[in-house]
């Protein structure tokens, strides 16, 4: 079943395997370019993204997809069929990410006032525990198929260690650039994989910048960046949280979906996933909102948002939620389109309310979600208690990484409950024998 029904531009020789994409195309005046390491339309400079050729459609089609996904690994690569990835991926050399569990959360949920069916989809437990595993084991696929030899990013910290990771395993190069200041749990995690790691003193804004000029220099050849010139291929695999969470549910839509907000990329493909899955006959459409979440100190689309704006103005980030923290998200007006669509919103907390909301996780479920977690979990809050999402309908949380990586977060207000002597007496004098 073809998804995009446009001309396909005629295949050059030595056209690279990616699987069922056969083309770029552009999000905003549709042109197609043929598949290449480019993200920007050259005529109307809109981004680019993976145009595909996929099965499914009728009845007899979806089910033999269905039956041939369920068949595959327990990993991204049993979607390989929806992927811009050539059939054989899984027999690579990669970390095989994906398949996380949904954690059906009641005691969180009666916490929220929440009478349906609440779940966290946590993928604090891919390779390097954040969702970036995701998205780069699809760039390295793209950056073996166009020939690059070294792997690169400009990074918030997480994908900065999916990529040193990724191409650890792959065995290529890799350089990636991060703000000087991350959390430094981040910046070991991202070195510890032997490649080169370069802090730039500046925000997120002041690396990509830096790296998109890296890209245009002689100095820069041979270099896949994942979330720049990568970029259409990196960002499709954000699809598969999509599909994860509806084939875990029974091969249904969820009704809510919440989801962080940095560039906006991640909300913008579990749409196009979702949508995805309605055209190939894998669920059956119906409707369903999703919702966007940011951090105060850094909430550029939700003010949008709330102001009524199609246009995201850029801000400085200032908040303890670094890996969302992307003042000027390229998405931005595509996730705004989309919560406007589906009829979700986007919605904001404060850093205060990030600390609270990863302990009341940790708390209730036994998940401990980085600050990024805490960012959807205090929107999923919030969106409750003020009529956004229905309580009695089935919702679905992302929680994007592991809170080893922002321990500093929560250290000041977490410890131990009492420090006390190795006798019986000391630990009844301390309260805590009833």
């Amino acid at each position: 079943m073809a998804v995009d029904t446009a001309p396909t531009p005629t295949a050059v020789d030595g056209a690279p395997d990616l699987g069922p994409a056969v083309a770029l195309s552009c999000r905003e005046c549709g042109e197609r370019v043929p598949l290449g390491p480019v993200f920007a339309c050259q005529s109307c400079f809109g981004p680019l993204e993976a145009a595909y050729e996929l099965p499914g459609g009728d009845a007899e089609a979806a089910a033999r997809l269905r039956s041939r996904i369920e068949a595959g690994p327990r990993s991204i690569w049993r979607y390989a069929p929806l992927l811009p990835v050539p059939a054989d991926v899984a027999d690579k050399p990669n970390l095989n990410p994906g398949f996380t569990r949904l954690h059906r959360a009641d005691r969180l949920a009666a916490e929220l006032g929440i009478t349906g069916a609440l779940h966290v989809k946590d993928d604090s437990g891919n390779p390097t525990h954040s969702f970036k595993d995701r998205v780069v084991a699809i760039a390295v696929e793209a950056a073996r198929a166009f020939g690059f030899t070294t792997l690169s990013c400009s990074s918030t910290g997480n994908l900065a260690g999916a990529v040193g990771a990724a191409a650890a395993r792959a065995g290529l190069r890799s350089c990636v650039f991060i703000p000087y200041d991350l959390e430094h749990a981040k910046v070991v995690m991202a070195a510890v994989y032997g490649g080169e790691v370069v802090g730039i003193e500046g925000t997120y804004d002041d690396v990509n910048r830096f790296c998109s000029e890296l890209i245009g220099d002689p100095v820069g050849e041979g270099w896949g960046f994942t979330n720049v010139n990568l970029r259409p291929y990196y960002a499709e695999g954000s699809k598969t949280l999509a599909y994860e969470i509806c084939e875990q549910l029974g091969w249904r839509l969820p009704d809510n979906i919440v989801i962080p907000v940095a560039s906006g990329s991640q909300l913008t493909k579990i749409d196009k996933g979702l949508k995805e899955l309605i055209a190939t006959g894998l669920v059956e459409e119906r409707p369903y909102k999703i919702f966007g979440a940011q951090a105060a100190g850094c909430s550029p689309v939700s003010r949008a948002f709330k102001d009524g704006h199609d246009v995201v103005r850029p801000v400085r980030p200032d908040t303890i939620a670094k890996s969302l923290a992307i003042g000027n998200p390229a998405d931005g007006p595509y996730v705004l389109d989309i919560a406007r669509r589906t009829g979700g919103a986007v919605e904001d907390v404060t850093d205060a309310e990030v600390v609270d909301a990863v302990k009341l996780l940790a708390r209730t479920e036994g998940v401990f979600a980085e600050t990024a977690g805490g960012v959807t979990f205090g929107v999923l809050a919030k969106l409750v208690a003020d009529g956004w999402i229905d309580p009695a309908e089935t919702t679905v949380a992302i929680n994007t990484g592991d809170g080893l990586k922002t321990l500093d977060a929560v250290a000041p207000t977490t410890g131990p409950t009492a420090i006390i002597r190795p006798t019986l007496d000391s630990f009844r004098e301390a309260g805590l024998a009833s």
